[in-house]
């Protein structure tokens, strides 16, 4: 870390009630600090791959906090827990270790504008996030978003349950891994590696594939409950429950397999639109691949986000203005 950032890294209890959850916080070592963002990484990775990026924004006065997912990093009891969530509502279990995050560290930085930032499989736990308690946050980034038909999504559910009944949620399919990832290389052949859709920076990819806590496989307890978050992110009535003001910026790259390579980010925008969302952006990157944090250009892609979030500071949805939220959903 440079001299202008402090590093700090601490443990809560999981909403599982058994797991510690391992948490990050970057913020500037000096000076006013203007805001606080969180990320919401994406499956299989771990905070720390953030880095670089929430180097970038301490340097420019933000806080930068975010924590590793049940079943992901150092949130785990063992590494066979890697991409298992919880025996019971391990959706909801998720969610509220995001929540329970930034309660704490509302508790440090008070009434500092909160942001939230999602990639990936992130990006569906924000959008589920929104429609529980976005009137809590003064802004959000949806990055590395996409969507699947609510029937393919059931339908992958209702796999899952049922390889489960034979071989336990802890099992690793080899069949739903490729269902659900196994075309995303196809638009980059000739590839190089399994992973050249994320990323053209080819150092970014080797050090993803020579790291364990990037190449494991989702169980099916994962991937059930990664299914269930993007069909509760797609569902109508909960998409009416968002705040109307809240300002939403969906980040892309064009060559993104995740998103359709665009259309698909296009797709939720609008639905997002539809729902009477009244401040919502859309930034899709020309040559850019899923990690546009990792990108080639990514030094464009940080200054692009710097200002979108120093624009909505000049007028932050305030406290007063976010009631309680909708936790009753859950």
């Amino acid at each position: 870390m440079t001299a202008m950032t402090v590093k700090r890294e601490f443990t809560y209890l999981s909403n599982d009630g058994k797991t510690n959850i391992h948490a990050v916080e970057w913020r500037p070592e000096s000076g006013e600090i203007k805001a606080v963002l969180q990320i919401v990484h994406g499956m299989v990775e771990f905070i720390d791959r953030y880095e670089e990026f929430a180097q970038y924004l301490t340097e420019r006065g933000f806080v930068v906090v975010g924590h590793d997912h049940l079943g992901h990093g150092a949130s785990i009891l063992s590494k066979k827990e890697y991409g298992f969530f919880s025996e019971k509502k391990g959706n909801a279990a998720v969610l509220k270790d995001i929540r329970h995050l930034k309660n704490l560290t509302e508790k440090r930085y008070g009434d500092l504008p909160y942001y939230m930032l999602g990639h990936s499989m992130g990006s569906f736990l924000l959008r589920q996030y929104l429609c529980l308690w976005g009137k809590k946050l003064d802004g959000a980034i949806i990055m590395g978003t996409g969507t699947k038909p609510v029937p393919v999504l059931k339908a992958g559910r209702g796999l899952c349950r049922g390889m489960a009944a034979i071989f336990g949620w802890r099992h690793r399919s080899i069949l739903i891994d490729r269902m659900a990832f196994g075309g995303y290389n196809k638009h980059f052949k000739p590839a190089r590696t399994t992973a050249d859709w994320l990323t053209k920076e080819t150092k970014i990819v080797d050090r993803y594939l020579a790291d364990e806590r990037c190449t494991f496989r989702f169980t099916l307890n994962g991937y059930y409950n990664l299914f269930y978050s993007m069909e509760m992110a797609s569902v109508k009535n909960n998409l009416a429950r968002m705040p109307k003001d809240l300002p939403v910026l969906f980040v892309s790259g064009r060559e993104d397999p995740v998103g359709d390579f665009g259309t698909g980010v296009k797709l939720v925008k609008r639905r997002f639109q539809e729902a009477g969302m009244e401040k919502v952006t859309l930034k899709l990157y020309d040559t850019d691949r899923h990690e546009v944090l990792n990108e080639t250009d990514r030094s464009a892609v940080y200054e692009d986000l710097y200002n979108w979030l120093s624009e909505e500071l000049t007028h932050p949805r305030r406290k007063e203005k976010r009631g309680t939220g909708m936790g009753g959903l859950y």
